[in-house]
């Protein structure tokens, strides 16, 4: 369970201060839906792009190398994998073709072309332009879906997401829509995430220091542990929340409406501009360069 600790995702990173921390968090919350939506009818690419971008941004950012290059380089490993299998696997195209012209016709001299349906074959394994494409997409998607949520999360405070969430969700108040309570909820989620990471650690360790004989209790006798595990952390969380909750009130929190807490000052500077300016050019450049053929 020391893999929770060389892969902190979704955690918070506090030092060192990069200019990716600096950014507005309505501008960096653009940011990942573009990087989410940006791949959607891409060509392979551009979805390429999209990853080298990330790899990109994580450089020149200058994020400790202790942080970021389990979480890259285990997300890299399982992208190729996937990238691998969905590239030998089948592409479901499972069709035989037949000829529109009876056979005696079809005697002439066949145009010289570079296209070639089936890209690899040896013994078992072939690869096609279909299922290559196919993992590609698979591949790319996968990574592009956490890493970019998790550099969200590890440069951007969790109060400052839900006030850039509660900025942008402002207009709903017309409506009579909670925003402030919607908005709070979600800033006590962001921090129950390394309290819930916390207990499962402990409760990992706290199996394995007894050195439990998993083939003497056999089935019925391992599942009866894990399900003692599973409800010892139920109640370990529910008391984690009943502390958290008593705090609350004990420091005035009876109602979000009546005690407003100022979450982060919202001001978009010079760099949150740039990193706007560059948004639009990477939607131009979408459309322009990497549509689906």
């Amino acid at each position: 369970m020391d893999l929770l600790r060389s892969l902190p995702m979704g955690l918070y990173l506090e030092q060192p201060v990069t200019w990716l921390h600096r950014l507005d968090p309505r501008v960096k919350l653009a940011w990942l839906l573009s990087f989410l939506l940006v791949p959607i009818l891409a060509n392979s690419p551009w979805r390429i792009m999209v990853v080298g971008l990330l790899v990109l941004i994580t450089f020149a950012a200058k994020i400790p190398l202790r942080v970021w290059r389990q979480q890259m380089g285990w997300l890299l490993t399982v992208a190729f994998f996937v990238l691998i299998l969905g590239a030998v696997s089948p592409d479901t195209l499972s069709i035989d073709y037949q000829p529109r012209l009876p056979s005696d016709t079809l005697n002439f001299i066949p145009q010289p072309s570079d296209y070639q349906y089936v890209l690899f074959q040896r013994g078992p394994i072939t690869v096609t332009r279909r299922s290559l494409v196919l993992a590609i997409r698979l591949s790319t998607i996968l990574f592009t879906l956490i890493y970019s949520t998790n550099l969200f999360l590890l440069t951007t405070a969790p109060e400052e997401i839900t006030a850039g969430i509660e900025s942008l969700m402002r207009p709903l108040r017309w409506l009579k829509f909670p925003v402030t309570e919607v908005a709070l909820t979600l800033t006590l989620a962001l921090r129950f995430i390394p309290l819930v990471l916390e207990e499962v650690q402990n409760l990992a360790r706290s199996v394995r220091t007894r050195a439990i004989n998993w083939k003497k209790l056999g089935l019925k006798g391992a599942v009866k542990v894990w399900m003692l595990v599973a409800e010892r952390l139920l109640e370990n969380l529910l008391l984690r929340a009943e502390q958290m909750a008593n705090a609350m009130m004990v420091r005035g929190f009876t109602s979000p409406n009546e005690h407003r807490v100022q979450w982060h000052d919202l001001r978009l500077r010079s760099r949150d501009w740039i990193a706007i300016v560059c948004l639009i050019a990477l939607w131009g450049a979408r459309f322009v360069w990497g549509n689906e053929v």
